[in-house]
Formats: C-alpha cells, structure tokens, sequence
C-alpha cells in the first residue's frame, strides 16, 4: 500500500515537472514568429487583452509586462466576514482579463505594526471607516482606526500596481482616524476628521500632499463654511441647488475622451445610478437595477462604474459608456466583504 502510494506520489510530481517545463518552454517562444520581439509587441498592443490572454502563454505574460498598456482593474479594501483573529483589513485586486481575485503584497513593516481596528463595542451600530483614494495611479491608504481608537497610520501607505509594491509617504501633520479626502492634479488633499480625540483645530483643517514627493513634507491651512471647495480658486462655493437634490447616495467621477469629466451618484434607497448634467443642473437616470441598492461606496474609470452594495456582499459593474448599460456582479473572495473599491492599472505581473 505504502509502494503505492510512493508511485502514485512520484507520478504526480513528475507530471508536475512536465507541465511546468512545457509551460515554461511555450512562454519563451517568439511572440509572432518571424517578427522581432519589439514589431510583435507594436501589432499586439492594438488589440485588446482579453483577446491576446485566450491564444497563448507567452501572450498572457506579454500584456503582463511593462511593453503593454495595462488595462483596468478594481482594487478593494475588504474586511473578514467572521472575526477570525487575524487582519481585519485585506487588499486585492479584481482582474477582468483572468476573472479573479489577486491578493496584493502585505504592506511593509512598521513600528508600531499596523493593525486597524473595524468595530469596537462603544460603536456596535457602525463600522469604523477605512479611507483610501486612487490618485496618480496609486493606492493610497490615509485614515483607519488603530486599538485604543487611536490613528492607525501616521504616514499614507501607498501601493504602486506597476511594481507591486508598498511605501510610506510623508508624515501627515494631523493622522486621522477618519476624514473626507479627495484628489486634484496628482495631489492628495485631506479635510476634517478626528485623530485621537476630538479637535476643533483638526476638524478645520486641510492638507496637501504631493503624491511625487515622498520624502516631503505637507502644508496644512484652515477653511470653514460651504459646500463645495474649489481647490483651483481656494474658494468655498455654494452647491447647484439641482446637485444638491439629487445627491442620494455614494458619488464618483471619470475622465471621458477629449477630457471632459462626468459625475456619477448611485441613489441607494431606490437603486438608480444618475449622472450630473452641469449645464441643465440636473441628474440623468443611467439606469436602475436592484443590486445597486443599499450602495455603500463607488468608484469610476475606463468607462465603467464600480459600486459596493448588500453591505460589502456585492461589488457591482456598470459599462456607462455601452449604447444600453451593461450590469454584472463580482462576488468579493470567499470569507470577505468589500469596503472599498478603486479603479487602477492591472498589477505588473499575471501570478498562477
């Protein structure tokens, strides 16, 4: 029974050893054979992933490399489903090309390490936030809440998809434990919130912080009033009365072709997903559809919307630019719910 099992041991692992040698014998063949590498690569980089990905190895790890336009994917904050005494907070990286879910790098060590806390029994109506944006094309991790409800990052932590790695930036002049964060030119501005303990001077405050300047530092200024800031003008200005009234639920914008950029807001009680029009004041209905209700927090770009909805259980995808919107529904990976979602380039290389 026991030489059986040996045998049966060695065949598999030799089979192993078959596969992988081919798969690696095929991923070294001449992308199209007669041509040099760097004339295959200018006829393949115009068309799309998804084709390149079907036909074969040495193909799927070419739209991988830094020779081929990344496409789109959505990265996510997700936490446990159950308390299972680990990381609260996990970060992957949804790729349509494969259809699924990569886990990303663990960040970098820290002093103290980083341990962020999601809920705690002096709030058990209510999730502590996690805030994080997308700018530059990078992931940028500004506020959580650490034990002790205290600041969990004293530095934004940032990951980079073109070289699959984690940094810290520049120490921000108030950590936050929560806050409203937005971006504008490639930089990052931070407003409000609540570090420690509550603050009147940090609640008033906003900061900018150049995503290029990692060993800088941030400028720190005060402003109050008003709904909308115009960061271009400093200037605090009254909201569109028709913006306003329309305004139900998590909103994102994207840049379109020729520059033009288009707002987006999901009405999570009714599960309408609009768009702005500045000229008329007024929201469009894009489309509406169950699985958009109780939206919790979305994102936009390459023309798709991207939306968590059914309390972290559903990351949803909408094509805005498709002649009749297209919806489909990502299940976040087994065992965790979506806090937060970014649309960002695809991560440099395609793992098994």
């Amino acid at each position: 029974m026991s030489d059986s099992s040996s045998s049966a041991k060695r065949l598999k692992l030799f089979c192993t050893d078959l596969r992988r040698r081919h798969r690696c014998w095929r991923c070294t063949q001449p992308l199209l054979p007669g041509l040099p590498d760097h004339i295959a690569h200018l006829c393949l980089s115009r068309l799309h992933p998804s084709i390149l990905f079907a036909v074969s190895c040495a193909w799927r790890e070419f739209i991988y490399s830094s020779a081929f336009p990344p496409h789109l994917s959505i990265y996510t904050v997700l936490s446990s489903s159950i308390d299972s005494g680990g990381d609260a907070v996990h970060f992957f990286s949804f790729d349509p090309i494969q259809s699924r879910w990569l886990q990303l790098p663990p960040p970098p060590p820290s002093d103290p390490p980083l341990r962020v806390l999601l809920t705690h029994p002096s709030f058990l109506s209510r999730r502590l936030p996690v805030q994080s944006l997308a700018v530059a094309g990078q992931l940028v991790v500004l506020a959580a809440t650490a034990h002790g409800l205290v600041p969990a990052l004293h530095r934004p932590l940032i990951f980079d998809p073109m070289s699959r790695t984690w940094r810290f930036g520049p120490r921000l002049l108030a950590p936050r434990r929560w806050c409203a964060a937005g971006t504008l030119g490639g930089a990052v501005y931070v407003a409000g919130g609540m570090g420690g303990s509550y603050s009147l001077e940090v609640a008033k405050t906003v900061e900018r912080w150049e995503g290029e300047a990692v060993d800088g530092e941030c400028e720190g200024r005060g402003h109050q009033g008003g709904a909308v800031y115009d960061v271009a003008s400093d200037v605090w200005e009254e909201m569109p009365e028709g913006m306003l009234g329309g305004w139900r639920g998590p909103a994102a914008a994207m840049a379109m072709a020729g520059g033009a950029e288009e707002m987006y807001v999901v009405d999570e009680g009714k599960g309408i997903l609009r768009k702005y029009d500045g000229e008329r004041d007024a929201w469009e209905e894009v489309v509406e559809a169950e699985v958009l209700r109780g939206a919790d927090h979305m994102a936009a770009g390459g023309g798709r919307v991207v939306v968590v909805s059914g309390g972290g259980g559903r990351v949803v995808v909408v094509d805005v630019v498709a002649s009749t919107p297209r919806i489909w529904v990502v299940d976040p990976p087994e065992g965790l719910d979506a806090v937060a979602v970014h649309v960002l380039p695809r991560m440099s290389r395609c793992t098994d």
